[in-house]
């Protein structure tokens, strides 16, 4: 008999614990207009899991992963980013400042924020691909990587967008970018090599695991269709249809 606790109540748990946190979140933010447009994200990822929960059911390790990112989101938007306190945290529990130790002239929360994006979120985009598009190989541990890249561009892009948009302190807020010209690469990168750290893990569990990890890494690489695409393949569309 398995001792796993039931999907359900471990989504439940998840769930209940979330909405506390945005609800702390919430209370005496200190950028109130910044923690809504923060949390314009957690309404998408909340429908978005909701709606898929029948249909596409997610391992526990992927909704605990996803929870442990939401919340850390859920203090960056409190604060706002450039703002978490979390030199003051250490300075309370150890006695020292993280920034003054490690040499830091900026707040970093939001640089580690972007760097566990790629880490906990990786494995679930992982998951979706290998059961709805059935990828294997090379390709179940590419792909989750390039996501996690293209979704870092895009939200820089809307993080662009909505400094332009709605300009003055909110803007520059939302961007979080404290001066520095490098902040949008320096967050793309730290998020990708999150990703690579994450797939690597699990390419070296199922490389130890697995028995046909090797061939059907091999495999994935092999060509299935030699026929060249683009104009020849039109012409193929055509000729059928005639």
């Amino acid at each position: 008999m398995s001792s796993r606790i039931p999907r359900g109540r471990f989504v439940a748990v998840l769930g209940s614990i979330l909405v506390l946190v945005i609800i702390r979140s919430a209370i005496g933010a200190h950028y109130p207009h910044d923690w809504l447009l923060e949390n314009a994200l957690m309404l998408v990822v909340g429908i978005l899991l909701v709606s898929t929960y029948r249909s596409l059911p997610l391992s526990r390790v992927s909704y605990g992963l996803i929870f442990v990112f939401l919340c850390l989101h859920e203090t960056g938007a409190h604060w706002t980013y450039a703002k978490v306190p979390y030199n003051e945290w250490t300075q309370a529990l150890f006695g020292v400042s993280l920034n003054d130790t490690l040499g830091w002239e900026r707040n970093h929360f939001d640089r580690l924020v972007h760097f566990l994006y790629g880490l906990l979120i990786a494995y679930p985009i992982r998951e979706v691909f290998l059961r709805v598009a059935d990828v294997r190989g090379f390709w179940g541990y590419f792909l989750p990587l390039d996501l996690v890249m293209s979704t870092s561009m895009i939200f820089e892009l809307i993080e662009w967008g909505g400094a332009e948009y709605f300009g003055g302190e909110l803007g520059m807020a939302y961007l979080g970018s404290q001066g520095d010209i490098w902040d949008a690469h320096n967050d793309m990168a730290l998020a990708s090599l999150g990703a690579v750290i994450a797939m690597t893990i699990i390419a070296l569990i199922n490389a130890r695991y697995k028995r046909d990890f090797a061939r059907e890494f091999r495999d994935s690489l092999k060509v299935k269709h030699p026929q060249p695409l683009g104009e020849e393949e039109l012409d193929r569309m055509r000729g059928s249809s005639e």
